[in-house]
């Protein structure tokens, strides 16, 4: 019985296994060989010293990357045709590589929270999670999903300090990525989230949802693509939209915890190259209560 148990077991495993087309990368560029499962610095930067500049993950759809030093924004590797990529381009894949179908870096985040990317609010001013007396990340592949984590610790505010654990999570199959974030500290603190835009995009602000569609000023890519970002959430959860001339702020209840959603695609994909057809995209449609 034990052993048709295990049997059963394993089998099951190698399904799962078989059925997560998601893939996480961490590394350092001086050791690009080497993956590594987690990282760490009492600078809380690690910008220049990591492959991608911080922890990535991917599904068939999208990559998201986390930057390893004040800004902590997330950003997107945009794909043209379903797959994994990120093993092979590391993030920049070759002008030869775009050319033959794979992804590229169409996404621009620059200093702001990026997509969905996570800072704080003190009531009157956003706080970014810097300084700290450590920032850690890790990666992690497990059953149909990949999420990485990035924890930083002893962040500055309202006179005292917390420490603020964001995780990025996809799934396999799913378009769409969840953000959450938890404050590991006695009291309640005020997240900070949204969606950055650039000169030119269309612009779209509902009640649960914030699209933007358009080119990005983006110079690592082989060419410039249109490229659409959406940030799903419950505006339960947040008390105030905020517009600071560069990103779509969303400014959430005190508490310790938030969630939301973000979403990407772009003009060279066949069925969603549209800002309306990546609008109506039944996953951009649903309900995220």
């Amino acid at each position: 019985m034990k052993a048709t148990i295990l049997i059963v077991c394993i089998f099951l495993g190698q399904i799962l296994a078989a059925q997560n087309k998601t893939d996480v990368s961490l590394f350092l560029r001086n050791d690009s060989a080497n993956y590594l499962n987690e990282i760490s610095s009492e600078s809380g930067d690690l910008f220049n010293a990591l492959g991608h500049h911080g922890p990535a993950i991917e599904n068939e759809w999208l990559g998201l990357r986390i930057y390893f030093d004040r800004k902590a924004a997330i950003d997107v590797y945009s794909k043209t045709k379903p797959g994994l990529e990120l093993q092979k381009a590391r993030w920049y894949p070759t002008p030869e590589q775009q050319a033959n179908g794979w992804g590229a870096d169409y996404y621009k985040a620059g200093t702001t929270v990026g997509l969905g990317g996570i800072r704080l609010w003190d009531g009157e001013n956003v706080v970014p999670l810097h300084p700290v007396s450590k920032r850690s990340v890790r990666v992690v592949k497990e059953g149909t999903v990949s999420f990485m984590e990035m924890l930083s610790e002893d962040v500055p505010y309202k006179n005292q300090e917390v420490d603020i654990l964001v995780r990025v999570i996809v799934y396999s199959g799913v378009r769409k990525a969840k953000v959450e974030a938890f404050a590991l500290s006695d009291d309640d603190v005020q997240f900070v989230t949204g969606i950055n835009y650039h000169e030119g995009q269309q612009i779209v602000v509902e009640d649960n949802r914030i699209f933007t569609w358009g080119l990005h000023p983006e110079d690592v890519a082989a060419e410039s693509v249109g490229l659409g970002a959406a940030i799903l959430f419950n505006p339960d959860d947040f008390e105030k939209k905020m517009d600071d001339g560069k990103a779509h702020l969303l400014i959430a209840n005190p508490g310790k915890y938030i969630s939301c959603w973000i979403s990407s695609a772009n003009a060279k994909e066949p069925e969603i190259n549209t800002l309306e057809k990546f609008m109506d995209f039944p996953e951009n449609v649903r309900s995220v209560r």
